[in-house]
Parts: C-alpha cells; sequence; structure tokens
C-alpha cells in the first residue's frame, strides 16, 4: 500500500520506504512509513540495537535577529533567551487562551539564531502564530520546512552507528561527548549537516538534520553503518 489518499504530500525518501516494501499511512497530511517489516521486529531493534526513522514531515522554523531571544521568550513558554549556544529545549507554543498549539523543540544555534522544530500537522498554525507574534522584536521567522530532510537514529547502539558513519566528518563537539537535548555541527556529502541529540523513543538517539539534497545518500550510508550492530529502518 503506497497511497491511501491522493493529497498526502511526501518526503524525499518515499522511494527509498517504496523500494524496501514499506506499509503507508496519512500522519498529519503527510504519506509516512508506518511499518516496514512488523512493529514488533521494529520496536524490539530500537530497544536493543537501533533503528532508522524518517522524520522529515517536522516542521523547521529558522530564527534570527537581534532580538531573537526576547522574541521566543514572549512567543513560548520558558525563557529561550537563556539557553547557551549549543543546547536545545523542550518548549510550548500555547494560544492565549492557554490551550496548546504545539509541543515543539528550540535549538540555540548563535547568539541571534535559533532553530524551532514543531510537529508536521500543526505547520500552518505554527507558522502563522510566530509570523504573529514577531511585532516590534528586531527578529525574523522563516519556514525552512522545504529545504531539509530530518532522520533520526534511535536505540541504545545509536551511538556506533554515527561512529561507524565514514560520511560524517567534521562533527564538533564529537559524536559521542554530546549531552542530551544538546547539538553538534557536522559535514557529509559536502554538505553542512545538525547532529541533535533528541528524539521521542526513550531510548539513546540522535536527529541529523540535512539539506534535503543529500537525504537519499544519508539514508542509504546510515543503513549500511547500522547494519553490523542490527539497525533496521522502522515507521
Amino acid at each position: 500500500m503506497t497511497d491511501p489518499t491522493s493529497t498526502s504530500r511526501t518526503t524525499a525518501l518515499h522511494a527509498r520506504h517504496d523500494a524496501l516494501g514499506a506499509s503507508f499511512t496519512d500522519f498529519g497530511g503527510w504519506l509516512m512509513p508506518v511499518r516496514y517489516s512488523s512493529d514488533l521486529a521494529e520496536h524490539r531493534a530500537v530497544r536493543e540495537a537501533a533503528g532508522l526513522f524518517d522524520i522529515s514531515h517536522m516542521a523547521e522554523f529558522d530564527v534570527v535577529g537581534a532580538d531573537a531571544g526576547a522574541y521566543l521568550d514572549a512567543a513560548l513558554a520558558g525563557r529561550l533567551s537563556a539557553l547557551a549556544i549549543g543546547k536545545a529545549k523542550y518548549s510550548l507554543l500555547l494560544a492565549p487562551s492557554g490551550g496548546v498549539i504545539d509541543d515543539l523543540i528550540v535549538y540555540r544555534l548563535a547568539d541571534e539564531r535559533f532553530l524551532v522544530i514543531a510537529n508536521a500537522g500543526n505547520r500552518g498554525p505554527v507558522a502563522a502564530a510566530l509570523a504573529e507574534r514577531v511585532g516590534e522584536f528586531a527578529a525574523s521567522v522563516a519556514d525552512v520546512s522545504d529545504d531539509y530532510a530530518l532522520l533520526a537514529v534511535q536505540g541504545p547502539r545509536a551511538v556506533e552507528v554515527l561512529a561507524a558513519l565514514d560520511e560524517l566528518t567534521d562533527v564538533a563537539p564529537p559524536v559521542a561527548d554530546l549531552k542530551y537535548y544538546a547539538w553538534s555541527r557536522a559535514r557529509a556529502f559536502d554538505a553542512d549537516v545538525l547532529v541533535l541529540r533528541t528524539g521521542y523513543t526513550g531510548e539513546d538517539g540522535f536527529e541529523l538534520l540535512a539539506p534535503v539534497g543529500i537525504a537519499a545518500r544519508l539514508w542509504d550510508a546510515l543503513l549500511v553503518a547500522g547494519e553490523p550492530v542490527g539497525l533496521v529502518p522502522a515507521g
């Protein structure tokens, strides 16, 4: 099954998933792999070894400007201006009534630059709310979701997978030294990549934010690097 709805968007890796025999479902308006072999086998791999997930449907926003930190303090829950460069923080985007529009993660990339990653199904409302709240702040918000792919390596052997990924170079700080809710800069296939030590599986893991143009090559390389430790594609 490859097309539950005719209106679902697909990621840059859709052909890879199809070739691997994935079953698909609509998730937040995206046609995403729900499983490749079996739910149990993929769950066990993530708990005992590692799983590779395509989470490129997630939404990314680039926040830049002299007031970027102060703006995020006003726009989101929490004091994001106090976040150190190289660190990340879980936050909420709230409606004026106090209800939750979305939960998201904020990464501080530089003194005046932040990355906000939100959920795919809420991309539109998040984009609208972030734009509306800029007001008089010296900050700008750009939706860069279509420019990037996001791949997650999750499981107790995730560090070994990335260590074996020869295509990932210039990682600073090194993957093994990276703390939870922190990130590193790296290079892969002549492109800049962010290695984020975050995830939602309850296991150790990383998310790799890479230009969409190298997504397929990065996916293939991760499968090769992870095969010796039992990594499998997971939905």
